[in-house]
């Protein structure tokens, strides 16, 4: 019994953590998946776009947000999945519905019989997590060149 009451307070600070800090959190278009299909012992990692359905084996993903922590901050990725199963032949089954953290695969991720999925990161549409524009740099001073001597 004591150990269910740990489990449900993690959980539940988890959750806190999520709602207060999702107003600090940074939005992203992207979530960088890991799925471990355990009949093939193969893992493969996968970008599914907030929004839109992406196939893993016989299950479809969907992510509804995507949320990092500022560079500031210790790191930390959240996103909101839906993990469905298509069976040949039956109606498609919900088999998950809340948040991942990367840094906490265990806390929250689909565990099932042949497959296993988690949230390793959210990043901008260039693969990376986007950051803030940098500064134009200063040009160069007349008279002075970067490259190669003219002849």
């Amino acid at each position: 019994m004591k150990l269910r009451g740990a489990l449900a307070g993690i959980v539940l600070a988890a959750g806190a953590v999520a709602s207060a800090g999702a107003a600090d959190m940074i939005p992203e278009p992207t979530a960088q998946l890991q799925g471990l299909d355990k009949t093939t012992a193969r893992v493969s990692q996968f970008d599914a776009a907030v929004g839109a359905t992406v196939r893993f084996g016989n299950l479809s993903v969907v992510v509804r947000d995507c949320r990092r922590s500022p560079p500031e901050e210790r790191p930390e990725n959240a996103a909101f999945v839906e993990i469905y199963e298509t069976r040949p032949g039956e109606a498609k089954e919900r088999l998950f519905s809340g948040w991942m953290f990367s840094s906490s695969p265990a806390l929250s991720a689909l565990e099932h019989a042949v497959y296993d999925v988690n949230l390793l990161a959210c990043k901008g549409p260039g693969g990376a997590p986007s950051t803030p524009a940098a500064a134009p740099s200063t040009p160069a001073p007349a008279g002075k060149s970067r490259g190669k001597t003219p002849r």
